[in-house]
Formats: C-alpha cells, structure tokens, sequence
C-alpha cells in the first residue's frame, strides 16, 4: 500500500481534468475512486485501498440511520475513474461543486488517500491547520 504525502498544486484543463503527481501514478494505474469528503474536499482512493474500506462500511439496509447516511455519503457520492496516458483524472462535475473547484486544485496526502482541494479552500484550512499546529500534535500524541 502506497503512503500518499506532500502537497501539490495544478490547474484543471479545459476538460476538468487534473494531472495526480507522478510518484503516485504507478500506485493508481489499476484505478481509483474519487468521493465526496467531509471537509469541503474530494477524496481520492487506490481502488485496492477503496474495495478494503467499501468491504468494512457496507452495512445491510435495515441498519442504524446514521450508518445507511455515512453509506449515502461515501458511496452514492463515488465515481470509478482510470487514469489517462498522461496521468490525469476527471473531475466529475458534482464532486466539483461539491468541493467548490473551479481551476486551482491543490492535491495533498492523507496517509493512504488522497485530497483533493479547490485551492481556497485549501488556504484556509492549511491556515487553520498552522494556527493550531501545537493543539492537534498534542491531541495525537500517544501516552
């Protein structure tokens, strides 16, 4: 499995497509899964990384609420995608309105996934991010 990492920034082509940074290309040539995220993001799995999630969330229909929701979101919000000869995805058009993309995309790693961000958005959550640096290594540190 793939360690997703760093932070890239692109611009979409006139097709909506996105260029994925190359040291992850190989990891997502069998191909990927984009969804809707929680923050306001796209979220981008290898479709090995997807099945094995999609494999613990699937939940019979006469379950919880909150668990046939959570499945509604991760799952009627997902579009199988195959990346191109020159390493580019589609940006569906909901999950870009969903996360406000319009051409600056910035793509940044989440351990096994990947985020994708109009680059705004991204803005300010990296600015969030930085003010409370201090306050989310302390809440993650382990005894």
């Amino acid at each position: 499995m793939a360690m997703f990492w760093g932070t890239n920034e692109y611009r979409l082509d006139g097709k909506a497509r996105l260029p994925l940074p190359v040291r992850y290309r190989e990891e997502l040539r069998p191909g990927l899964v984009l969804t809707q995220g929680v923050d306001g993001q796209i979220w981008l799995f290898p479709m090995a990384e997807w099945e094995r999630m999609a494999a613990e969330k699937a939940s019979p229909a006469f379950s919880p609420e909150k668990l046939r929701r959570r499945n509604r979101v991760f799952f009627a919000n997902s579009f199988p995608q195959d990346l191109d000869n020159q390493g580019r995805i589609a940006l569906p058009s909901t999950l870009r309105q969903v996360a406000d993309i319009k051409d600056e995309v910035v793509v940044s790693g989440a351990g096994s996934y990947l985020e994708i961000w109009s680059k705004e958005r991204w803005l300010s959550e990296k600015s969030r991010m930085d003010e409370q640096a201090w306050q989310i290594a302390e809440a993650t540190e382990r005894p």
